[in-house]
């Protein structure tokens, strides 16, 4: 990573921080590897070596290529050691700085002198035990998911599931052991002491009631009317097993997500989601299978607003992964839940979930997802955006901007949409055909709803009536 004279300049004037420390010349060994260790335990970022004091007086360095083998030695001091770029030569005010780059996202947990560092705001502090513990068990290093549930015993497995799982299996050589076999060799049991007992893991996926033993351990999907938290919304709490929570997620997605509707050559309607929804359900599933289960505060979240969908689940990007290299790299923070919901077919074990996120969004010209990390939790966005405008409001557009006043469900709005996409009258099949998982009854009354707010008319009796906009 090459950096300007005038950067290193810029950062220096903006102080000390989370992602920049400097030293002088002669800064022990010590000084140099507790800083290196503490932007390494958090988001990485640059030790600059020639700057003195508080306000950053820039000195310079009499032997640039001697302090770089210092930063290298103080590199190697550390436990692991800490692999970092080469550091670089600068010339600032004709003064030669060394500058060492800590990329963020390291992979391990690292230890200078017994001491684990960790920077916040500017300066290097020990981290504490339950932190540290969570940063092992974010790096990978500790495994939360093969811990012993705390107790819990075999009879808080539900064993129908967990037959059911291993009946299903393709390999033979795993389904032909026994049903705690195959627990325990997928990592959902745990012999202690000669006695089998459920892991974090095997509670999450088989477990009668996971959250009777781990908080947090849940989705929370919400659809809300306009672009942000308000008091009008559908929310539903979903617990139980990680399965069944993907599966009455995804009912939510198809209940709650709102349809656009066209009409085609011979006015043959066609519908889809607003945004993919394929592409929601792969990030509800990578949530559920990479998620930080030891953070037991919050669980996920599913919002669905006006002009997005956001995915927020607890904890960072596990391991080296980064918002930059998420495409490209491979890392779980779960493998045993990674391979059981593979083996369940609702995951691909090679994992490219993010790549097919992105390309269909692509292929419906929509806006490029977007992805925020922080250590306390990781967020994915879609945008019901497209990218190119165009003059012609198309009748979703219409619905959008006419009623954007009103809380109307997804049904609603698909009615809507037909009656300005070119449909002079419509019916409750009409609707029903779009959304055949829902009830008639519920569909008459989503339409004598928008009858009462003289939005829509009623025209016929009984069976041959039909809906239209009112004029007005």
């Amino acid at each position: 990573m090459e950096i300007s004279p005038e950067d290193v300049q810029s950062r220096i004037r903006q102080g000390r921080g989370p992602l920049l420390e400097w030293l002088p010349e002669n800064a022990p060994v010590d000084s140099l590897a507790a800083a290196l260790t503490a932007m390494a335990n958090a988001q990485g970022g640059m030790l600059v070596v020639g700057v003195i004091g508080p306000t950053g007086a820039i000195v310079g360095v009499r032997d640039p290529l001697g302090a770089a083998d210092r930063i290298v030695q103080a590199a190697l001091s550390i436990e692991p050691r800490l692999i970092i770029p080469y550091p670089q030569v600068v010339r600032v005010t004709e003064r030669p700085l060394v500058i060492a780059h800590i990329p963020r996202g390291m992979p391990h947990v690292y230890a200078c002198d017994g001491r684990f560092l960790i920077r916040q705001d500017a300066e290097n502090r020990p981290l504490s035990p339950r932190d540290l513990r969570r940063m092992f068990i974010a790096r990978g290093e500790l495994s939360f998911e093969t811990e012993i549930t705390p107790r819990a015993s075999l009879d808080d497995i539900d064993w129908e599931a967990a037959r059911s799982y291993v009946g299903a299996l393709s390999s033979l050589t795993i389904a032909a052991n026994t049903v705690e076999n195959t627990l325990l060799r997928r990592g959902c049991l745990s012999d202690s002491d000669g006695k089998l007992r459920p892991t974090n893991a095997g509670m999450l996926l088989f477990g009668t009631d996971p959250s009777r033993f781990l908080r947090g351990a849940e989705i929370t999907a919400a659809r809300f009317q306009g672009d942000s938290m308000t008091d009008r919304f559908i929310k539903e709490d979903i617990t139980g097993r990680l399965p069944s929570q993907l599966m009455r997620a995804e009912s939510f997605l198809q209940d709650n997500l709102r349809k656009d509707v066209q009409l085609g050559r011979a006015m043959a309607r066609s519908e889809t989601h607003e945004v993919p929804i394929e592409a929601v359900r792969e990030l509800l599933v990578n949530a559920v299978a990479h998620r930080d289960y030891s953070i037991e505060g919050d669980g996920i979240h599913v919002n669905l607003y006006h002009n997005r969908i956001e995915v927020v689940s607890p904890g960072g990007l596990p391991g080296p992964i980064t918002v930059d290299n998420m495409k490209v790299e491979r890392f779980s923070r779960n493998p045993a839940i990674v391979q059981v919901l593979a083996d369940m077919r609702f995951i691909e074990r090679l994992g490219y979930g993010v790549d097919r996120v992105c390309s269909l969004m692509d292929q419906r010209n929509l806006r490029a997802p977007e992805f925020y990390d922080s250590p306390a939790s990781f967020r994915a966005t879609l945008y019901n955006e497209r990218l190119q405008a165009t003059d012609e409001l198309l009748p979703q557009d219409v619905v959008h901007e006419r009623y954007a006043g009103m809380a109307l469900n997804p049904r609603q709005e698909a009615a809507l949409q037909l009656l300005h996409g070119g449909s002079t009258r419509i019916t409750n099949k009409d609707v029903q055909a779009l959304y055949p998982d829902v009830h008639a009854e519920t569909i008459r009354r989503d339409l004598a709803d928008l009858v009462s707010r003289n939005t829509l008319r009623k025209l016929g009796e009984k069976r041959g009536s039909y809906y239209v906009l009112r004029a007005d």
